[in-house]
């Protein structure tokens, strides 16, 4: 089976109550699937950047931002290459953990470079922040001691930067990376 193939979208929009509820009402009205949705709000005052992940199965990219730019709170539209670009995702987990196996999840959340938040005596707090793929295989391997809860926050992405590069004197000279 292969994996599903996505559209990652970067949604400038002014940061008014509703322009979220508006937004995921767009996608569900048309029946696009939204893989993954974060906000927060963008550099720029009264300004956010929306990020979502949306299935490519379910929606074609024009028509996604065709009707995304019909809301009158969105400013810009990027679609972000994942060759292209950063995206990291935060994973909250607790995980049922016996004191005789404990030093064994210790030692997962050192090689993920996970972190520990909370301890009790059959239980582990961890946190980790990366890929999607890292999340994926972290959870995976947890999935074995008996995962109590878990909360994932959804991609979040930019461009990445354009990388300097030496000309034939040795002198830099900058490349533009694609930024979607």
């Amino acid at each position: 089976m292969t994996e599903p193939q996505h559209h990652i979208l970067s949604v400038l929009v002014q940061n008014r109550p509703g322009v979220l509820a508006r937004v995921a009402g767009l996608f569900a009205r048309r029946g696009f699937n939204i893989f993954s949705l974060a906000v927060a709000p963008a550099e720029h005052a009264g300004m956010s950047r929306i990020t979502i992940v949306v299935d490519v199965e379910s929606a074609s990219l024009e028509q996604v931002t065709k009707q995304l730019f019909k809301l009158i709170e969105v400013v810009k539209i990027s679609e972000l290459d994942p060759r292209h670009s950063v995206e990291r995702e935060l994973l909250l987990v607790t995980v049922r953990v016996a004191p005789d196996e404990r030093s064994q999840v210790l030692e997962l959340a050192t090689i993920f470079d996970a972190k520990v938040l909370a301890v009790a005596l059959e239980a582990l707090t961890l946190s980790l922040a990366g890929q999607p793929e890292k999340l994926d295989d972290f959870e995976q391997l947890l999935a074995a001691y008996g995962i109590v809860e878990l909360q994932r926050t959804g991609r979040v992405a930019l461009p990445k930067l354009a990388q300097p590069h030496l000309d034939k004197q040795g002198r830099v000279r900058t490349i533009k990376g694609r930024a979607g």
